[in-house]
């Protein structure tokens, strides 16, 4: 056995020496480093999460380069798995993401045209405000383009969630499962090299209450029941362009 505790140190050994710019590589880095130090280990799985700080203001305004705060909210995440094969250590299993992103409009969705049978209490809204929490998954078709920046392939997370937002802003959605399959389909086409999308979207948008007589822009929302819709899709690059 090997003890977690010895694991949490050398992984803070490790981060002091590395030297690269992202995420991804240092979780590289450190997968095939536990299996070249401890070979009792079989394989290994290794999940980052990219905490997000920014320069500090100082009294007079200017920007801090040694103060940061932490900025909470929506953020990056990373996962690699590794496998010993013999004297050689192989990536199994790879998988990027960007999760617990929170995005409001006010217009631009829509809800109609469901099936409607004696349990639907739902009424059909034209035009509502759409508030969901997502998380975005997605694999490469050659995790090479992810590790070897020299190919030109590499797709920074923070594009794949201005893409999203991007899509959400201008998408005038019919539902929320309409909504994530756009876009994935818009990923899948802006990022070739990609094999694979998935999504788990959370519905939170807020019920009406009550509407202006002189000016129907003005409006009430109450927060929504507890339970809440979990949409989730998984769209294939192959599959999706076929």
């Amino acid at each position: 056995v090997v003890a977690t505790d010895s694991m949490k140190n050398f992984i803070l050994r490790q981060a002091l020496a590395f030297e690269g710019a992202t995420l991804e590589e240092l979780i590289d880095l450190l997968g095939r480093r536990l299996l070249a130090r401890y070979e009792v280990m079989q394989a290994v799985r290794v999940t980052g999460r990219a905490l997000p700080f920014a320069p500090a203001r100082l009294p007079h305004g200017e920007l801090s380069d040694v103060l940061y705060r932490y900025v909470p909210g929506d953020y990056a995440t990373a996962s690699l798995a590794f496998e010993r094969n013999g004297a050689d250590i192989r990536l199994t299993d790879h998988e990027w993401g960007w999760c617990d992103l929170r995005l409001l409009k006010v217009t631009g969705s829509a809800f109609t045209r469901f099936v409607r049978d004696e349990y639907t209490t739902l009424p059909e809204r034209g035009d509502r405000p759409l508030f969901i929490r997502l998380d975005l998954h997605w694999r490469y078709r050659d995790v090479a383009d992810m590790l070897d920046r020299t190919r030109g392939h590499y797709i920074a997370p923070e594009q794949m969630r201005d893409i999203v937002q991007t899509v959400f802003h201008e998408f005038v959605s019919e539902s929320i499962q309409h909504l994530v399959y756009e876009i994935g389909s818009r990923v899948l086409r802006r990022c070739p090299y990609l094999g694979e999308v998935r999504f788990a979207a959370q519905n939170h948008t807020p019920d009406p209450v009550a509407e202006s007589e002189d000016d129907p822009r003005v409006k009430v929302y109450s927060a929504p029941f507890p339970a809440f819709g979990l949409i989730k899709l998984r769209l294939a690059a192959d599959e999706h362009n076929a």
